[in-house]
């Protein structure tokens, strides 16, 4: 047995997926400026296939340094699903912009949202896509924005997934999509659920956290490197 296998998540919690295989419950977490690094990290490690179907482009490394290191922290949101041995291993990224003449159809808000998701290959086939989406969504409620975009590559059959399950309205042009969703009011219940859906992560991150740091200790200890 490995040392990190040694300190268990009670936060675990398990739930059947359509193969009959059990799987983690996925807890989408804010992130903040300390996780910057391990965003890097995570998109440097994805293949020039992923970095096209994100990006609509394959960026080289500087490049993609250089966007990670771009966010706006207090102005846009940021979520990520960290694995049992504290990687980050998917991140969406909810962008807020003020609303232009092309999109005054759709809304009459201030603001839009536009959200752009990536998971490790790694992690796929958890759902931890539509798990982020669904938490920028309700950020999105509660904050007072009503209409939540994406724009990605036609043959991203992911961010085609997750549109569609959600019930985007989706417009291809060239090789291109949009898709936008309008999103009800915040209610006490909408309020609610995202502050205990960040609790939770809260506490999961807190906890994975911690059993990365004992399992180097004991790695130390028993004089592993």
């Amino acid at each position: 047995m490995s040392s990190i296998d040694l300190f268990q998540n009670p936060l675990r919690r398990w739930g059947k997926h359509k193969d009959g295989k059990r799987r983690p419950t996925v807890l989408v977490k804010e992130l903040r400026e300390r996780d910057r690094r391990r965003m890097v990290k995570h998109f440097l490690g994805l293949e020039d296939s992923d970095r096209l179907l994100r990006f609509g482009t394959v960026l080289p490394d500087e490049q993609v340094a250089n966007y990670v290191n771009r966010i706006d922290f207090s102005r846009d949101m940021v979520f990520g699903v960290y694995n049992r041995v504290f990687k980050l291993v998917a991140v969406g990224h909810l962008a807020f912009a003020p609303r232009d003449e092309s999109k005054s159809a759709v809304t009459d808000k201030e603001r839009v949202a536009e959200f752009g998701v990536s998971v490790s290959r790694s992690a796929r086939g958890m759902g931890m896509g539509t798990k982020l989406f669904e938490r920028a969504a309700i950020h999105c409620r509660n904050n007072d924005v009503d209409t939540l975009y994406m724009h990605c590559l036609s043959s991203n059959k992911t961010m085609m997934h997750i549109a569609k399950k959600a019930g985007m309205e989706i417009h291809r042009d060239y090789g291109e999509a949009d898709a936008y969703l309008k999103l009800l009011p915040a209610n006490p219940a909408s309020m609610l659920q995202e502050a205990l859906d960040e609790q939770f992560a809260t506490l999961d991150y807190t906890l994975k956290a911690n059993k990365r740091i004992a399992a180097k200790w004991f790695d130390r200890l028993l004089g592993r490197k």
